[in-house]
This record gives C-alpha cells, sequence and structure tokens, in this order.
C-alpha cells in the first residue's frame, strides 16, 4: 500500500441531482443554457410567508432509479441521497452490490436537516391519530445517518461511514473527509456528497423568520436570487443532492477509470462569531482559503476559477468577495480568475449545495467553460472580481477551489486540479 500522506484522491464519478438536471450532462446543460430551477412556492400554501419561492427537484420518477420495496423505508431525503450515489457510481463504472461487501470502500455524506421534513408530517399523523399512525420505518429515515447507512447497505460499502451535519457546508466537508480517508490510507473509495430535502412548512417557516430568504417575488420569480447583485435579499431554499466517488489515484488508473479532477487541497474552520452573521473583519474566510491554497502547494494565481458560496445573502456575499479579493486580487491584477455562484440557477439546498458545487467545478475543469452567475448585473461597489455574469465563459481551467459556508461561522474550501 502506498505510504499515507503521499496518497492521491481523484474524482472518478458524479451523480448530480437538481432542480436544473439529474446526471451530470442535464446538470451541465441546465446551468449553461441559463435554465433556473426557482418558482413560486406551491408545494403548500405560501401565504403565511414573506418568502414566496422554492427550487424543487420537480422531474425526478424514483421508481426509474429504485425498486418499491426500497421506496417504502425511505423519505425524500433518503431517497435523494441512494439515487445520486446510485448516479455516480454508474457514471464511476463500478460494479457494486451487497452480495460482495467490500472493507476498503466507504461513504461520507452530509446533510444539514437530514430526515426533519418525514417527521413533521409524521408528527401532524402522530396529533390527529396517536402512535399507530406513525410510519413503522419513521426511526430509520429520520436521523441524518441513513443517508450514508442505505448508501453503505445498497452497496456493501464496508470501510469508513459517516454523515456530517456541518449545515450549508456539509457537502463540501464530506468531500473533504473523504479526501482525508483515502490520504491516510483508510481506504481506496469513497462515494462522497450530501443531501438535503428541507421544503416543508415548518422549515420554511423556520428560515423565513430569521430574515435569511428572498422575499422577492418577481416576474418571472427566479429573480429572487441574485448572487453578488446589489438588489439581492437572501437565498432561495432550495433541495437536491450529490455524489461524487472519491478514489486513490493508482486504485483508480488500475481499472481504467476516467478521472474528472483531483482533489489537491481541503481546508476547515471557524469564526467563532455568531450563528448568522460572518466575522466582519473576513479573516477566518481569508485563512481558510489560504489553507487550502498552502495544503495543495499552490499560489493564489495558479487557481482559475472559483465556485463561490454565492447564497445572495448581503452580509455573506460581500464577505466573501472581499474575502476572495484580499487572497487571490482583485481583477485588475488577475484576470485569469473567474468567480461563479451557481445558486442562482439552483437555489440554495443547504446541506446538499457544497456537492452539487463540488460538481460543478469538476465539470468546468473537465469541460474547460466556467458557469454564468444568472441575474448578475450590477456587483456591490467597491468589488472588484472577475464574475461570469448570465452566459457560460470557455476557460482554460486548471485548477478551481470550491466555496462552502455554513451556519454557526463553519468555512470550508475544496481545491481541485485537472488529472496529470
Amino acid at each position: 500500500m502506498t505510504p499515507p500522506h503521499t496518497r492521491r484522491a481523484v474524482i472518478t464519478g458524479l451523480g448530480p441531482l437538481t432542480p436544473v438536471g439529474i446526471g451530470k450532462d442535464l446538470f451541465w446543460q441546465g446551468l449553461l443554457s441559463g435554465r433556473s430551477g426557482i418558482h413560486r412556492l406551491s408545494a403548500f400554501d405560501p401565504s403565511p410567508f414573506h418568502a414566496q419561492c422554492t427550487a424543487e427537484v420537480s422531474n425526478l420518477d424514483p421508481t426509474a432509479h429504485l425498486p418499491p420495496h426500497r421506496l417504502k423505508r425511505l423519505d425524500r431525503f433518503s431517497r435523494f441521497a441512494l439515487i445520486a450515489a446510485k448516479l455516480a457510481i454508474a457514471d464511476g463504472q463500478l460494479q457494486l452490490d451487497s452480495n460482495h461487501p467490500n472493507t476498503r470502500y466507504g461513504v461520507s455524506f452530509g446533510t444539514a436537516l437530514g430526515g426533519l421534513t418525514d417527521a413533521e408530517s409524521q408528527h401532524s399523523a402522530f396529533l390527529e391519530n396517536g402512535p399507530k399512525a406513525i410510519n413503522k420505518a419513521l426511526a430509520l429515515r429520520v436521523f441524518g445517518g441513513a443517508s450514508h447507512s442505505n448508501i453503505a447497505i445498497d452497496f456493501g460499502l464496508q470501510g469508513p461511514g459517516t454523515t456530517n451535519a456541518n449545515s450549508c457546508a456539509s457537502g463540501n466537508v464530506a468531500v473533504g473527509d473523504a479526501f482525508r480517508f483515502i490520504r491516510e490510507g483508510l481506504a481506496d473509495l469513497i462515494v462522497a456528497g450530501a443531501a438535503d430535502a428541507p421544503i416543508s412548512p415548518l422549515s420554511f417557516a423556520a428560515f423565513d423568520n430569521i430574515n435569511t430568504m428572498s422575499r422577492t417575488l418577481l416576474d418571472p420569480p427566479c429573480l429572487a436570487c441574485r448572487p453578488f447583485d446589489q438588489r439581492r435579499d437572501g437565498f432561495v431554499m432550495g433541495e437536491g443532492a450529490a455524489a461524487l466517488i472519491v478514489e486513490e489515484l493508482e486504485h483508480a488508473k488500475n481499472r481504467g477509470a476516467h478521472i474528472y479532477a483531483e482533489i489537491l487541497g481541503f481546508s476547515l474552520n471557524n469564526d467563532a462569531h455568531h450563528m448568522t452573521t460572518p466575522a466582519p473583519d473576513g479573516r477566518p474566510l481569508v485563512r481558510a482559503m489560504s489553507d487550502a491554497l498552502d495544503q495543495a502547494g499552490l499560489t493564489p494565481n495558479e487557481i482559475q476559477h472559483i465556485n463561490a458560496h454565492g447564497s445572495a445573502t448581503q452580509l455573506n456575499d460581500h464577505n466573501e468577495a472581499r474575502s476572495i479579493e484580499r487572497v487571490f486580487g482583485s481583477r485588475d491584477s488577475n484576470r485569469n480568475l473567474t468567480v461563479t455562484a451557481t445558486k442562482a440557477a439552483t437555489g440554495h439546498s443547504l446541506g446538499a449545495a457544497g456537492a452539487i458545487e463540488a460538481v460543478a467545478a469538476c465539470l468546468a475543469i473537465a469541460r474547460h467553460t466556467a458557469p454564468p452567475t444568472l441575474h448578475l448585473e450590477k456587483p456591490d461597489e467597491g468589488i472588484n472580481l472577475n464574475f461570469v455574469p448570465n452566459i457560460p465563459e470557455e476557460q482554460h481551467i486548471r485548477r478551481a477551489m470550491n466555496n462552502s459556508f455554513g451556519f454557526g461561522g463553519i468555512n470550508s474550501c475544496l481545491v481541485l486540479g485537472a488529472p496529470d
């Protein structure tokens, strides 16, 4: 076995499940075409809420991916996780099943809310009809670890198994943890990613009440989400999942796998400041990006593209843009760096966002294109970055960074590079 810390981790399979497309090709087409998954809230009555828009995965037929006996025991969150894993495993051309377990293969997943929406509906049934009305599988569906456990069970993955709950940074952290498992010699292959299905009255009200979601209702509704634009007023709640196959380099080469990108560095820190407001001096975020670069052995001018967290909230977007300028320089001094926020298309799928955006960063490298930030017309005054507004930009991207931040001041940065 290659000694720990000299082992390299590469990404060999992609499985996005998003409001703009399911599977890598439809997802990528959706991002480049300018299609938005954001629409007026229709899953339940929007009238009690200030926020009025969501981004739902509306074109998914679960029966095309999972047999009826499995669907019966899975809520929407776990369905998303398992389907995303199946997509990534198929894309990676892996033959995995529970009849042939592998102790060197594992799962690293993330979520913000797990099965909370399922618990909400079951609580209503309990109040109306008592304990016998509760779905017998509720205890097995509601916990966050149901995501990685179901994936491990279906595919015989007996190596490391974990689900983190690092809020909106969960997906990025899951991929970073997979990177560490590979480097430290604890596994040869990890199915990494995240899933969230938060669109229900209780979850929607929770975020609505703390004034983090956009209250804009324009025609068309997709204009509600405008990352880095002066008119932004909050994020749009979305849902979805993504899985990535993270694999030790020699293991991937030996089986002839297609390599999308290599994971070069990962960092994780905390503002230690406030649950929702970023540290005003931006130093923890600057340190997170700098630490990821240091681990990758790269200088700032060796990064050509950043998929920004870009949630379209006032403080977070401004803080991120300022921090990017402090690390990488302004547009005037670093014209080779493009910055994109894909949440304008997909909405903010909470814990799943970082994994979805990691897929976008891999495809940006593989397909030499920076996807656009929709509805970006007037960036904040004083911000001088090379954003990619509204239409994609052809670009030879060798190195990319994926930023993902969460409640509680969580900052995570992933550095990806083109394969050798």
